[in-house]
């Protein structure tokens, strides 16, 4: 394993920050960063094991409402939440797997099914009243490290680099793992890698338990990083849009696609955010990106990547 692309990484973005000082550009690599570790979860379950999502914003959903509600209703500190609703994201993501896959859903239907379970926690958040209804749940603001609420910007830049970081890791690890391995033979031929003795069943409920787990991560941070949930933010197909679209325009089953896709769509965003007279040109761009890679990049803008170190490597 070559380690010097992601340290050479790592390095930069633990540079960056004192590179580029404003609060805009810090507000920047957060997203980078943010969308990157989403488009990871999405990508562990839909690039690395072919089971493509239509509703990961449930597990998103339920990392924010997990750490914000056990933080006002029951006095949580947010660092142990975070914890908490990453074993939420797991146990839902293992429960809605083994519904599934327990009635042979596969490719389109599992898809649907996704979408359908998003929208009924929705539904139950919006309806439930210690979530806080249709409201959605406002979280307090107490200035302090120990409270996931930075006085300065840099401190939630480091902690989203820390849950992208670790979510890039356990990308690498797929790759070279008997896990990733079964993943990979389950995504190319799910018959013929039951034929090959692979418990396809138990393989699959781990690794949405586990794009489960890191969605959820990524939904607590957005919690603590706006101080404000609702049902349509957290549980919408927005969100689960998004995660998709960081994946597959980077390129799925790979490690480093979420985060150029990311960069990309998060650039794209905020210019675009910046015009006034250009509202809505950002969904017209996103989708058109799209168009571009299925018809000519089916692996995604990392294979651009790829094709010029192979020719740096025949020259």
């Amino acid at each position: 394993m070559n380690w010097k692309i992601p340290a050479a990484l790592l390095a930069a973005a633990l540079a960056y920050p004192f590179i580029f000082r404003s609060n805009f550009a810090i507000n920047f690599g957060v997203l980078v960063l943010f969308y990157a570790l989403i488009g990871q979860a999405w990508n562990i379950a839909g690039g690395y094991a072919g089971q493509l999502s239509f509703g990961h914003a449930v597990f998103f959903g339920t990392g924010a409402y997990c750490s914000t509600i056990l933080q006002l209703k029951l006095g949580w500190n947010p660092w142990p939440g975070l914890a908490a609703a990453a074993g939420a994201g797991a146990l839902v993501g293992a429960l809605i797997a083994a519904l599934s896959f327990r009635f042979g859903l596969r490719g389109s239907y599992f898809a649907l099914i996704t979408l359908a379970f998003a929208e009924v926690f929705r539904i139950l958040t919006n309806a439930v009243e210690f979530t806080g209804g249709g409201l959605g749940l406002l979280i307090p603001l107490k200035r302090g490290a120990a409270n996931f609420q930075f006085a300065e910007r840099i401190g939630f830049y480091y902690a989203i680099l820390a849950l992208a970081a670790l979510s890039i890791g356990i990308a690498i690890w797929l790759k070279r793992s008997r896990f990733g391995a079964q993943l990979a033979a389950i995504r190319e031929n799910e018959d013929a890698a039951r034929a090959l003795g692979i418990d396809t069943y138990r393989e699959k409920v781990k690794v949405m338990a586990l794009s489960g787990a890191l969605c959820a991560l990524g939904g607590s941070f957005y919690a603590q990083y706006y101080l404000y949930i609702d049902p349509t933010v957290v549980f919408g197909l927005d969100k689960s849009a998004e995660m998709l679209l960081v994946a597959m325009i980077g390129g799925t089953g790979t490690v480093y696609g979420p985060l150029i896709g990311s960069l990309l769509l998060t650039l794209v965003g905020e210019v675009t955010r910046a015009n006034t007279e250009a509202q809505g040109l950002s969904l017209i761009i996103y989708g058109s990106l799209l168009i571009l890679i299925i018809g000519f990049l089916p692996n995604g803008l990392v294979e651009l990547f790829k094709l010029r170190w192979r020719r740096k490597a025949r020259a």
